[in-house]
């Protein structure tokens, strides 16, 4: 574990220099070009573009898999994770890196469960289970008729089993400063947009994993 940017990216020519991007700089030139290191992103995506900017070599070494913005076809951009660095989401769009975009509304927003859900399934199991079940209790006081997502899985779902996170082959659209997508000009790289996650699988894998975590 590493520390990562205490700063969003402020410009191309000063990437955030932290520990977090320097060691993803050192594991991604070891990795093999023809062994790529699968970077999964769930948050905003400073580290993983100011490691880029540090070493732009590491393109040919990496695959990012981001969990970030809203799909291509979508009248904004705007999301959180891709809101609060606009020009590490734009660099990371631009930089022509292999890239898995797993959107939010529509796509990781189906993986929806409930309180009456995780009791069933991995409440009193252990004690990570019960830190999780109490933490997703905690977003609403309201139970009755409420579910909520968990975006994050979306990403270890697809590295999973590509078939639970069907995605299509797109030119890298374009992030404008006002956080709306942009038409691609031709010959634009290509990247993957997950169009659609499949709920129950996800969950499934995810609730027998924790059922099966030990007691610590």
């Amino acid at each position: 574990m590493h520390q990562g940017s205490t700063a969003w990216l402020t410009a191309l020519e000063t990437p955030e220099r932290s520990p977090a991007a320097l060691d993803l700089v050192k594991r991604a030139m070891e990795a093999p070009e023809d062994s790529p290191l699968y970077v999964v992103g769930i948050g905003a995506i400073t580290n993983v573009a100011s490691a880029i900017l540090i070493e732009p070599d590491i393109i040919r070494r990496i695959v990012v898999v981001w969990l970030g913005g809203q799909p291509h076809s979508f009248h904004t951009a705007q999301e959180y994770n891709l809101k609060q660095d606009p020009l590490a989401s734009k660099t990371l769009f631009d930089c022509g890196v292999p890239l898995v975009h797993v959107p939010c509304y529509g796509v990781s927003s189906h993986l929806l469960t409930t309180v009456p859900e995780l009791e069933s399934a991995i409440k009193g199991r252990n004690p990570i289970s019960d830190f999780l079940f109490e933490r997703f209790c905690q977003y609403s006081l309201d139970h009755f008729a409420w579910a909520k997502e968990i975006w994050d899985i979306a990403t270890i779902g697809y590295l999973l089993n590509g078939d639970w996170v069907p995605t299509q082959v797109i030119p890298s659209p374009i992030l404008q400063d006002n956080l709306t997508w942009g038409v691609p000009p031709l010959g634009r790289h290509l990247i993957r947009e997950a169009w659609y996650v499949k709920r129950n699988p996800i969950f499934h894998d995810l609730f027998l994993k924790l059922q099966r975590a030990e007691s610590k």
